[in-house]
């Protein structure tokens, strides 16, 4: 691991293995332990998730391991995570590990991240997004699912609720309010943003994929509304591939599933492969 100094001020850890063409991946590459590795598993999720998919990719690239959200969650900015000082982040980042153009894959909350930071530079090689549209996302469901995360963390919500509607319910909220204020933030940054406009502006290799069941649909506690992934994907499928995007369809998973390795490797691994073979570090 190494620290990488960032254009705010603090500092963040990251991991840069292998060789070949960069590609950064937005994963936490430290293994998660004890108690909140048993968490992890308890919602499905491989407590070793990062780390396996850079061991995963570097015998073919110089993988750049960059645990952001872990970073964003321990250093909130309930005011300035915003998706131009993300991006300014994930560049300082490149700059540091010595790669002037790259690779970028995130999922979900990341792969978010991922395409505003491609709409911002050039130098991003191949753009590879998980668990979120490239177009018609649920930008402004998200807002309000994270509004009403805040409004918890604030008390103008109930942190438990005695009859449960889902999973979701059952859980016990445990973020800070300054913690869920930064995602706020960051969605109502983008609650009006456009991304079928916006995309032409991005000329790389782009890949997208999401489970056929990443449908999520949050109760009154949550805001109301349906997150829906795999709807949009599937609807706009035929457009995104025309416009040059590579696009899986993951039959039968949901949003957990869809991101774990076993899934993920042998869909980015061959991608970044192909797009990336004259790709210099």
């Amino acid at each position: 691991m190494r620290a990488v100094r960032l254009p705010g001020g603090g500092s963040i850890e990251v991991a840069v293995a292998g060789t070949g063409p960069a590609v950064m991946l937005l994963v936490d590459p430290r293994p998660a332990t004890g108690e909140q590795a048993d968490e992890l598993r308890n919602w499905g999720v491989d407590p070793q998730l990062g780390r396996t998919l850079l061991n995963g990719l570097r015998d073919r690239f110089t993988v750049i391991g960059v645990p952001y959200e872990a970073y964003a969650l321990a250093n909130p900015r309930p005011e300035t995570l915003t998706p131009d000082a993300v991006a300014a982040d994930l560049l300082a980042i490149a700059d540091a590990a010595g790669a002037d153009r790259f690779g970028c894959y995130g999922y979900s909350w990341l792969a978010v991240v991922a395409l505003q930071l491609a709409l911002r530079t050039d130098r991003v090689a191949a753009l590879a997004m998980g668990g979120f549209p490239p177009v018609d996302g649920p930008y402004r469901e998200m807002l309000a699912v994270t509004t009403a995360t805040h409004e918890i963390a604030t008390g103008l919500r109930p942190r438990q609720v005695d009859n449960p509607e889902s999973e979701w319910d059952r859980g016990e909220m445990t973020l800070s309010p300054a913690q869920t204020g930064q995602f706020v933030t960051f969605y109502r940054a983008l609650e009006a943003f456009d991304a079928r406009a916006a995309l032409d502006r991005v000329g790389c290799p782009r890949l997208c994929f999401a489970g056929t069941a990443d449908r999520i649909e949050y109760g009154e506690r949550w805001g109301g509304v349906v997150v829906d992934i795999a709807g949009p994907v599937r609807m706009n499928e035929a457009e995104l591939r025309t416009t040059g995007w590579t696009v899986h369809l993951l039959d039968g998973l949901d949003h957990v599933q869809a991101m774990q390795p076993p899934q993920v490797l042998p869909v980015l691994r061959p991608w970044l492969t192909e797009v990336l073979a004259a790709t210099p570090r």
